[in-house]
């Protein structure tokens, strides 16, 4: 009864949904997600895999943001702009930012 348990589960984990989930730096060099300067990613392609990833990111920064808000006495808009900046301009060649022109570049 316990090998078919641990079998059961060994099985329940190689095909769980985690481990085939598509990594940020994965998206990003397969070019579905690039950096904004308003601190968040977005999708490039309407893919259904990049929007869970950007959510689930876009959602883990912004509680970033508020902490370091928080704690510095300053709004979470400016925390993200900052951000935002920083993470375009650290963006590795031929993956996409978004320019101030709302435009998608490869760098």
């Amino acid at each position: 009864m316990k090998t078919l348990i641990k079998g059961a589960l060994i099985v329940t984990l190689l095909f769980s949904q985690p481990l085939l989930a598509l990594t940020l730096n994965e998206a990003r060099q397969q070019g579905l997600v690039g950096e904004t300067l308003s601190g968040y990613i977005a999708p490039v392609r309407q893919d259904k895999e990049a929007l869970a990833l950007v959510k689930s990111i876009n959602e883990a920064r912004a509680a970033h943001y508020q902490q370091l808000a928080d704690s510095n006495n300053i709004s979470v808009d400016e925390v993200a702009k900052l951000a935002g900046q920083k993470l375009v301009t650290r963006a590795q060649p031929g993956e996409y930012v978004r320019g101030i022109n709302g435009q998608w570049m490869r760098k």
